[in-house]
């Protein structure tokens, strides 16, 4: 991989590993949970050799990049801020964002509170769901009726970090199932680690067998030496911060105004295609809506090609 270039940045107040290939416009990729830099090494491929500067960062939480210890640290503001002063330390005035899981989030959220910074926005599996009426947890308990629901089983700092890392390696296997795993569990109606009877944990619920075969086994092992060095209180902080980051954008416009492609996947199991009907009332500019067919939740993992195709022909007007 030695088109790849690491370095380091310090960007609001932290320390950030970033990846960088290729020159050109720059597009900036964030990862989601349980995620590295690294899951975005299809696309990084594919922008640098179509004349793209390809940016990945290890978010907040991740990988090398430092690990606060306040759950506070890992509200949207703060995730919007890190990829800003990294546009910053790298002298950039603009760039494309791309995110996919939570650093969809991350990305939606760049457009709107940085709009002067975001040229165009891209969600992978993410839609834009504008601020509910009421905090995002009382909506999960409500929904929930006392059931698990994943997210809900992550507030309580320790009790996720210590189930997830007493076996990395089968936790991260439970996690990265692909779509061809998948698509008989959803006809049931019954996404897995997800939602359930009450009681237990997360792995009760997450299959314990390979990972998908989307994962080389040197590409497993990247993400296992990641999660085993960090552990995965990091990533689990962002979720602990989804009724902060709710009360924090009371008073932020919900209208991203950017250019915006949408692309989604046949077989995820919570971030479903149809979250994004609609969606064109709050992304007026919404170009194409893609949908990968065959593909889970690890979309730009599971099927590059079709996820580049979907890149560059959006990216094809900011090319050198």
């Amino acid at each position: 991989m030695n088109e790849f270039k690491h370095q380091f940045v310090n960007t609001n107040g932290i320390r950030m590993h970033v990846v960088v290939a290729g020159e050109g416009y720059p597009i900036v990729m964030c990862h989601g949970f349980p995620e590295l830099w690294y899951s975005w090494r299809h696309q990084m491929r594919a922008l640098a050799n179509a004349g793209f500067r390809a940016i990945a960062p290890d978010q907040r939480g991740y990988g090398e990049t430092d690990v606060p210890l306040p759950i506070e640290a890992y509200t949207q503001r703060q995730l919007v801020a890190d990829i800003i002063g990294l546009l910053d330390a790298l002298g950039l005035t603009k760039c494309v964002i791309v995110g996919h899981d939570w650093g969809g989030v991350v990305a939606w959220n760049a457009a709107l509170m940085a709009p002067e910074r975001v040229e165009r926005v891209i969600g992978i599996n993410t839609p834009f769901l504008p601020r509910p009426p009421v905090k995002p947890t009382e909506l999960m308990k409500a929904m929930a009726q006392g059931k698990f629901h994943y997210i809900l089983y992550f507030q309580e700092p320790g009790v996720a970090e210590a189930e997830l890392e007493r076996d990395v390696r089968r936790s991260l296997r439970g996690f990265y199932q692909g779509g061809e795993d998948l698509a008989g569990t959803l006809e049931t109606g019954a996404p897995p680690g997800v939602f359930g009877s009450a009681g237990g944990g997360i792995l009760d619920r997450l299959p314990d067998r390979p990972h998908g075969n989307f994962l080389t086994a040197e590409d497993f092992e990247v993400f296992v030496r990641a999660f085993e060095r960090t552990g995965f209180r990091g990533g689990l902080n962002w979720y602990r911060c989804i009724d902060r980051n709710w009360e924090e954008s009371a008073q932020i416009e919900q209208r991203v105004k950017q250019a915006a492609l949408m692309i989604t996947a046949e077989y995820d199991p919570v971030l479903r295609p149809s979250l994004c009907d609609g969606m064109e009332a709050f992304v007026p500019n919404l170009r194409k809506t893609v949908l990968i067919k065959g593909a889970g939740h690890w979309t730009q993992q599971e099927k590059p090609a079709e996820v580049n195709a979907a890149l560059l022909e959006f990216l094809v007007e900011l090319k050198a």
